[in-house]
């Protein structure tokens, strides 16, 4: 199944109450277990490729040529997305490589800042026919630091979302980045009360620290994409761990990135169940 637009896959999942896994490539067996785990689940995926994931290959070019191919080859529909961009220019090679949609974060800037240069990107993706998300009150975690942040008010999302016309919105509602821990307490009434003011579907960074339960709840309420990047990353370095401790004379890290993969394939098709992620094939194994 080719590559798809990634609002070919959340628009579908924001209009029946699903929702949509946004996971994050680092490395090339990051992308093969994502598409691995979405096969055996039957369903969609979004591979998201972040500024920071860009700068530690030294360029967007490698890592993101490899994620599209990787999509490409899929038996689901697959999306490919540059996350948490703050670079215009990275923005652009986005665009230019091929990519399905980005997420623009200038939610670091004033409102009106933040308004001016998202605009700006969102005409720049849309004539090229690129979707696009932004996000609307910081959410936190980034550099380590676990803070809940401002809450994402509704009035003015949607007057963001009008005077942007991005195509999507992050939005805070009580979850940090890079949490190590699945005990952040979403704020569901905050969600709901987004989902009736806001009229494209909502995204929610920071996943990773959100419980099962939480993350379906979150659903639920309204939630449609649903980012989760280090607990994957968590699942995948505790199973390269113990296939090195297992092994102490190993060496050839097919056997440990390999392990990783798997596990982290196993747990893509399980959270996909959870996120009751809409089903695109019959579902197959592993």
């Amino acid at each position: 199944m080719p590559l798809v637009g990634t609002g070919d896959i959340v628009a579908p999942a924001a209009r029946t109450g699903g929702g949509v896994g946004a996971f994050n490539v680092i490395q090339l067996e990051h992308a093969q277990a994502i598409v691995a785990g979405a096969e055996a689940a039957g369903a969609p995926v979004i591979l998201q490729v972040s500024e920071n994931t860009a700068r530690y290959h030294g360029a967007l070019t490698a890592v993101g040529t490899a994620t599209l191919a990787v999509a490409r080859a899929a038996r689901v529909p697959v999306a490919v997305h540059l996350d948490h961009a703050t670079s215009v220019d990275l923005v652009h090679e986005a665009v230019e490589l091929g990519f399905t949609s980005v997420m623009f974060d200038a939610s670091a800037l004033p409102y009106e800042d933040n308004v001016l240069a998202t605009a700006a990107i969102s005409a720049h993706c849309h004539a090229s026919g690129i979707w696009v998300e932004a996000e609307l009150g910081e959410v936190g975690g980034k550099n380590g630091v676990h803070v809940p942040g401002a809450r994402t008010d509704p009035a003015e999302a949607a007057a963001f979302v009008a005077a942007t016309g991005v195509d999507a919105l992050a939005v805070a509602v009580g979850t940090s980045h890079a949490m190590p821990t699945r005990d952040a307490a979403p704020d569901f009434p905050r969600i709901a009360a987004l989902r009736r003011a806001v009229p494209v579907p909502l995204v929610m960074h920071g996943s990773s620290g959100v419980a099962d339960h939480d993350l379906t709840a979150a659903v639920d309420h309204g939630m449609t994409k649903v980012n989760i990047a280090t607990h994957l990353n968590r699942v995948f370095t505790t199973a390269a761990r113990r296939a090195l401790a297992a092994d102490r004379a190993l060496v050839d890290t097919r056997h440990y990135l390999g392990a990783g993969r798997t596990a982290m394939t196993h747990e893509v098709t399980r959270l996909l169940a959870v996120l009751k992620s809409p089903v695109a094939r019959k579902p197959t194994d592993p």
